[in-house]
């Protein structure tokens, strides 16, 4: 075979040494040059080697020129008495695997558009191998896909050492295709497992990385949208595991169990719940297996106690799990600090809705009611504007605790029966005290803090007050609509207008006495 020289990498040069290759075998050594190219210290040359190798390898594997089956050792083979086309196939596949290694080197590149372009090379690679295999079936229909390939591309996005948020960003485009998300779940997990078993401290940037990949994973809710194949095949078995919704479901709950078994840093722990209610726990094979990681995660208290207390009211509420602290717990959550936290409008909306069933205890609501009503004397306006409906809402729901308001003499503020420093709700002898908080709210200094605390004065309407406008209530907010009101065109100031800055002295005892 006839060597070429080796090229400067330009496009004329590249686009030559392509069709020859592709146009006879006896220059395929011209493939050197190519793959070459890909060492270049030119980002532009190095994206000009890409394009070149994704042509040339996508035409051979479309005409299946490259050798199917064990890949065998290329000097043995060369050194055989094996016939020509044989020696080709082995010979070019070596290169192939040569150009695939290469790219997954690009992965972790400096430029992002070098890195790009090698993931959506591979990534045709994979599609290409799928529908012209490189490897023989074992039996009639059985299924084959390139999970050596893809298992490399995910290895190359998991690493401890470079942020890969945006080329995995790239890579989740791509988990719409039902088959390869089925593949990168089973990856990602072994690939998580290999590397916490060989490092005794993983860095953060892995678990950022792994948590970017999985949280990308959505599976369908019916097994008859499992129908986007990634791979073409001419017909589907039914023993094929990939077209089986109960099977991917598998895979994801794999995957997530293994990575939650790990500690994990602070921040991901709360994006880990943030998304466990409406993303994780619906997809799961068995969501209560979830149990023991949201039990631990509701002991660091904060705002991941409260983001771990809407998991297991979704396991309480649909699977049937018995936590019978979960009240309790939900309670501790209740204190000044909640009024300041980032999770505000979302722990609110969720304290409201754990507390929308008619069906608890008369004195639970009522140690709520008061908990948050004695909050509520040192809490921001903005807070207040939304706390103040959830009281009366809850006061709604039950009337039994509407004795609360109704008290004829509440007791004095040294008296109050109620204890805050109690931890169980059913021991805070809520129910024997009043909402005196409320009264004294009625002489807060803002006027709309005021009016919403004088609603108990009324009779409390049927229909609820919806909070959820509430709940995203700033203090910069209500402030735009305080100068945004209409006042009146005149406000009268005195009862004598006054004639000028400096008046006569008899002018102004006589307005003095006038006003006297």
């Amino acid at each position: 075979m006839e060597r070429h020289p080796a090229s400067a990498g330009s496009r004329q040069e590249l686009g030559r040494l392509l069709e020859a290759v592709l146009t006879s075998r006896s220059q395929a050594n011209a493939v050197f040059d190519i793959l070459a190219v890909l060492q270049s210290e030119d980002p532009e040359e190095i994206k000009e080697g890409v394009r070149t190798c994704s042509r040339l390898f996508g035409t051979l594997l479309e005409r299946e020129e490259l050798f199917v089956g064990s890949l065998p050792c290329e000097n043995m083979v060369l050194a055989g008495s094996q016939e020509a086309t044989y020696k080709y196939k082995v010979w070019m596949r070596h290169r192939y695997h040569s150009c695939c290694n290469r790219l997954e080197e690009l992965l972790t590149y400096p430029s992002f558009q070098v890195k790009e372009l090698a993931l959506k090379t591979l990534m045709k690679f994979v599609q290409l191998e799928g529908a012209k295999p490189l490897e023989k079936p074992q039996w009639e229909n059985h299924y084959l896909f390139p999970r050596t390939l893809l298992r490399a591309v995910v290895g190359g996005l998991l690493t401890p050492e470079d942020d890969h948020s945006l080329l995995l960003s790239q890579f989740c485009e791509y988990l719409e295709y039902d088959d390869l998300r089925y593949h990168t779940m089973q990856m990602a997990t072994s690939i998580m497992a290999r590397a916490t078993s060989q490092q005794p401290e993983v860095s953060l940037t892995l678990w950022n990385n792994a948590f970017t990949l999985l949280s990308a994973v959505n599976l369908p809710l019916q097994e008859r949208d499992l129908t986007n194949f990634y791979v073409k095949h001419a017909q589907t078995s039914n023993k094929w595991k990939v077209v089986h919704l109960k099977e991917h479901r598998k895979a994801f709950q794999e995957m997530w169990l293994g990575f939650l078994k790990h500690k994990l840093p602070l921040s991901l722990y709360k994006k880990v719940l943030v998304a466990m209610h409406d993303s994780i726990l619906p997809h799961l094979a068995q969501p209560t297996l979830m149990i023991d990681f949201l039990t631990s995660a509701c002991d660091v208290g904060g705002a991941i106690s409260l983001l771990a207390l809407n998991g297991l009211f979704i396991l309480i509420h649909k699977h049937n799990l018995e936590y019978p602290d979960f009240y309790q717990k939900l309670y501790g959550l209740l204190d000044p600090s909640v009024f300041h936290v980032k999770y505000r409008a979302r722990f609110f909306h969720l304290t409201d809705l754990f507390l929308s069933s008619s069906h608890l205890p008369a004195y639970l609501v009522a140690a709520f009611a008061k908990r948050l009503a004695r909050l509520a004397l040192t809490a921001p306006p903005e807070a207040l504007l939304m706390v103040l409906p959830l009281i009366c809402n809850l006061l709604r729901r039950h009337p039994a605790c509407r004795v609360m308001v109704h008290r004829p003499q509440g007791p004095e503020l040294d008296a109050d029966p109620y204890d805050p420093m109690e931890k169980d709700p059913a021991r805070s002898r809520a129910l024997e005290s009043c909402l005196w908080e409320l009264q004294t709210l009625q002489q807060h200094y803002h006027p709309e803090v005021s009016r919403a605390a004088s609603v108990i004065n009324q009779v409390l309407s049927v229909p609820e007050v919806s909070i959820a406008p509430l709940l995203e209530l700033t203090a910069y907010e209500i402030f735009e609509q305080d100068l945004k009101k209409k006042m009146p065109e005149s406000v009268p100031l005195e009862f004598i207008p006054a004639k000028g800055l400096l008046g006569r002295q008899d002018d102004l005892c006589t307005q003095f006495f006038c006003l006297s």
